[in-house]
């Protein structure tokens, strides 16, 4: 099954993680990834740690954890590559709908899939 497939089928909690120019890390609860084309992902950010994070080191880490019984799910090692601020796109693109108006900005973050792994097992290769 293709990634895009899995993702709009597969129900789960989805962690992305990030690590500032230091290296300081952060983890945040994030929804699936909106596969944009190939190998094309992208998030709808708002602008907190994460999004700061990934503006001083572009790498980061998807670990999604399946429902259901057992350790099922993956880890998608990630490369940013650009981002559009209140995009048009993300209306079209968001699963859950506000039912208040958001004040914020937003930013729909594309990232490379640079690698993905099995959430658990799995050789060690840099």
């Amino acid at each position: 099954m293709e990634l895009k497939d899995y993702f709009e089928k597969t129900t789960g909690t989805g962690i992305l993680s990030t690590a500032d120019a230091k290296g300081h890390v952060n983890a945040a609860i994030y929804s699936r990834p909106h596969f944009i084309e190939g190998d094309t992902l992208a998030f709808i950010m708002r602008d907190r740690l994460s999004h700061k994070n990934i503006k001083a080191n572009p790498h980061a880490v998807y670990l999604f954890i399946a429902d259901g019984p057992g350790y099922k799910g993956n880890r998608l090692y990630l490369r940013m590559v650009r981002e559009e601020k209140n995009a048009d796109q993300i209306e079209s693109l968001q699963r859950r709908k506000a039912t208040k108006e958001v004040n914020e900005d937003r930013f729909l973050v594309f990232f490379e899939l640079v690698r993905e792994r099995p959430l658990v097992g799995d050789e060690i290769h840099q």
